[in-house]
C-alpha cells in the first residue's frame, strides 16, 4: 500500500453498494474533464453491477476514507478472448490526486485481474490535450500505447489504446 494510502487509512472493498451510484457520479464529475452522458455510463455501471450481480461482467475496486468513497476502478473481462480484460475506469476524486491513491487503486485491480485468470489489460482514453496527465499515468505504471483512432469521439478527439500484459503471465 502507497504512503499516501495508509495515511488516509483507506478501506478497501470490491462491492458495490446503492450508494456507491451517487459517489462514483461525484468523484468522475469532479475531474471536469467528461460529459453528462460519459457520467451517466459510469453511473450504470454500477448499476448494472447491483442488479445482476458478477453475472454483470463488471467488477469494481472501491476506496473509501473516513466513510467516504475517494476513488475506484471499473473492470471486466472481454468477451470473446481467452484472458484479456477491459479497464473502463478508474478515477480518483480531484481532492485526493497527486499522493499515489490512482496507482494503488491501478496495482489492486490488475491483481484481481490476475487473480481471475487475466493476462492483458486495455484501457482507452481520449487524445485531446486535457488527457495528457491521464495518458502519462498510464505510461508511468507500465502499460504501452498500442492503437491510436483519430477522431474517434469527434473531430481532434483520437481514442488512445492501451496495453499491459500483466507481470509472470503468458500473453495468450
Amino acid at each position: 500500500m502507497s504512503k499516501a494510502a495508509a495515511d488516509r487509512r483507506i478501506h478497501w472493498r470490491s462491492e458495490p453498494h446503492q450508494g456507491d451510484i451517487a459517489a462514483v457520479r461525484d468523484i468522475v464529475a469532479s475531474s471536469g474533464f467528461f460529459n453528462a452522458e460519459e457520467i451517466d455510463v459510469a453511473m450504470e455501471l454500477v448499476q448494472e453491477r447491483l442488479g445482476r450481480g458478477a453475472a454483470s461482467g463488471y467488477h469494481f475496486i472501491f476506496a473509501e476514507a473516513d466513510g467516504k468513497m475517494v476513488g475506484y476502478a471499473c473492470y471486466g473481462p472481454i468477451a470473446g478472448t481467452h484472458s484479456s480484460f477491459d479497464l473502463y475506469w478508474v478515477a480518483v476524486h480531484q481532492s485526493g490526486r497527486r499522493g499515489g491513491l490512482g496507482r494503488e487503486i491501478m496495482a489492486r485491480a490488475e491483481a484481481a485481474i490476475a487473480q481471475a485468470g487475466g493476462t492483458r489489460i486495455y484501457v482507452e482514453t481520449s487524445s485531446r490535450p486535457q488527457y495528457e496527465p491521464t495518458r502519462n499515468f498510464y505510461l508511468r505504471i507500465g502499460y504501452r500505447q498500442d492503437a491510436l483512432l483519430a477522431d474517434f469521439y469527434g473531430p481532434g478527439d483520437g481514442k488512445v489504446i492501451y496495453v499491459k500484459v500483466l507481470p509472470g503471465r503468458r500473453a495468450d
